[in-house]
């Protein structure tokens, strides 16, 4: 089944934007899934499974490594790219 996310990240630090660059390219990293990107969100595509493995470990190295992250996210059940 494919799926559709879109993520509103917000770190609650002072330089807030390494912290969503960084989540952002390393989402990219996996060549499986589709990325895009812009001011507002970051939507990703593919398969469920694999959405939800790569969203795991990547919330948790974002989570780890700061000190406050608020993530938003929207799920739909189809392919929108």
């Amino acid at each position: 089944m494919k799926v559709s996310v879109e993520i509103s990240m917000y770190p609650l630090l002072e330089e807030f934007g390494t912290p969503i660059l960084e989540f952002i390219e390393n989402l990219k990293g996996h060549e499986s899934l589709e990325i895009k990107s812009n001011s507002m969100s970051t939507q990703i595509f593919g398969e469920y499974g694999t959405v939800m493995d790569v969203l795991q470990a990547e919330m948790e190295k974002v989570f780890l490594s700061n000190d406050t992250i608020v993530m938003v996210m929207k799920f739909v059940n189809k392919d929108l790219s």
